[in-house]
């Protein structure tokens, strides 16, 4: 069972990141506040969920939650300033557009980049510990997941709709064939290296 908050006398807001291991796209990031008294039986860490069940629970949390909001930071933004600080980035701008301003937030991970004038306690794990950080992992998931199959219209040799940038077999296969697209993040080592044997 979920814990619906840390600091009960607070507004708290829950933040997820997704994508950030992925070869190609933009890295998505939610900020949730839930009400006190919200609970679902099936919210969850949005990897331990069927798809089916995060679209459900999308439109849920976004009519229920106090307040919601995306951040998104580019591919090209990322490898300027690295995946890491792109994604403390990206909970920053979905923080800054809340319509209620949190009083404290609950940060997926075990690093952030303190916001201005707000604390945040880091949870390891935490999407599979707090009904915040669940929800904001699920609306990251869609949003971004949205954003994918948009992009694979354009480019369908990759398969985004299926693999969302990953690095699957399809998908590194597909970048040896057809070469990169705007969408790839240069920064990241898209092919594995060439492994070379010698035999004298």
């Amino acid at each position: 069972m979920l814990l619906p908050c840390l600091k009960k006398d607070r507004i708290e807001a829950g933040c997820d990141e997704a994508g950030r291991g992925c070869l190609a796209g933009a890295v998505y990031a939610a900020a949730v506040i839930l009400p006190a008294d919200f609970r679902n039986e099936t919210l969850n860490d949005s990897k331990l969920l069927t798809e089916k069940q995060r679209e459900t629970l999308r439109p849920l949390i976004e009519k229920e939650a106090i307040a919601w909001a995306t951040g998104i930071v580019t591919p090209e933004e990322i490898d300027r300033i690295n995946i890491l600080n792109a994604s403390f980035l990206a909970m920053h701008l979905a923080i800054k557009q809340l319509q209620v301003k949190p009083e404290h937030l609950l940060i997926d991970g075990n690093r952030f980049t303190p916001y201005p004038a707000i604390p945040h306690t880091t949870v390891v794990k935490g999407d599979g510990k707090y009904l915040s950080i669940a929800a904001a992992s699920i609306l990251a998931k869609t949003h971004r997941d949205e954003y994918m199959n948009r992009l694979h219209t354009e480019y369908p040799d990759y398969l985004w709709h299926e693999n969302k940038g990953y690095p699957t077999k399809a998908h590194r296969d597909a970048i040896r064939r057809h070469g990169t697209t705007p969408y790839h993040r240069k920064s990241f080592t898209l092919l594995p290296p060439i492994q070379f044997s010698l035999d004298f």
